[in-house]
């Protein structure tokens, strides 16, 4: 990836995080996620990681974040009355950004520093080897091809599954919680 583009898709996902944070009006925050979830896809594209760049835009930034602004319009959030500032909300604020850096910091710090194997032909037959012979990555593999899509959802479905299947519970909750309080205005 050229330089020029790094700095382009980081700017624009830079300011879409800002203006985030910066707006008042909650569907003018949730389009600017998406503007940081193009910026965030363009980044994974000039990495040559296409289909999780594909998969950024068709996923988050037009499924995940209509149904977002759906929720947004539900609870319509202008009728709410602005409440006083007071000190807990900003202790609460710097110890979670205290926390977050404290686990960046022992995340990166245990990273070992590995440098990624060279995908040639004969690299990619000998990984098929880690695989259950005659699976369509395996076969790939030993073709010399790279199966990434069928690379990811092995790893999210054998590796991830439970986190997944949390998100997935998470994100039913939540949109039940929104019904629910939708609701409840509502009468």
């Amino acid at each position: 990836m050229p330089s020029y583009l790094f700095w382009l898709f980081s700017t624009i996902m830079l300011i879409g995080g800002a203006a985030v944070v910066a707006f008042r009006n909650p569907v003018s925050s949730a389009l600017s996620v998406v503007t940081c979830f193009i910026g965030l896809a363009g980044l994974f594209i000039g990495l040559s990681a296409f289909f999780v760049g594909i998969i950024q835009i068709l996923v988050y930034s037009g499924a995940v974040m209509v149904l977002f602004l759906f929720i947004i319009m539900l609870l319509d959030l202008k009728d709410e009355q602005k409440r006083a500032k007071g000190f807990a909300p900003l202790a609460a604020g710097i110890g979670l950004a205290i926390a977050f850096v404290v686990q960046l910091i022992g995340v990166l710090s245990r990273t070992p520093n590995k440098v990624a194997p060279p995908l040639d032909a004969q690299s990619l037959a000998a990984a098929a080897g880690n695989f259950v012979p005659g699976t369509k990555i395996a076969a790939a593999l030993k073709d010399g091809r790279l199966p990434d899509v069928h690379l990811i959802g092995h790893t999210l479905f054998t590796q991830y599954n439970l986190p997944f299947q949390i998100l997935g519970v998470l994100l039913l909750v939540a949109t039940v919680g929104v019904v629910v309080l939708s609701k409840k205005q509502a009468e």
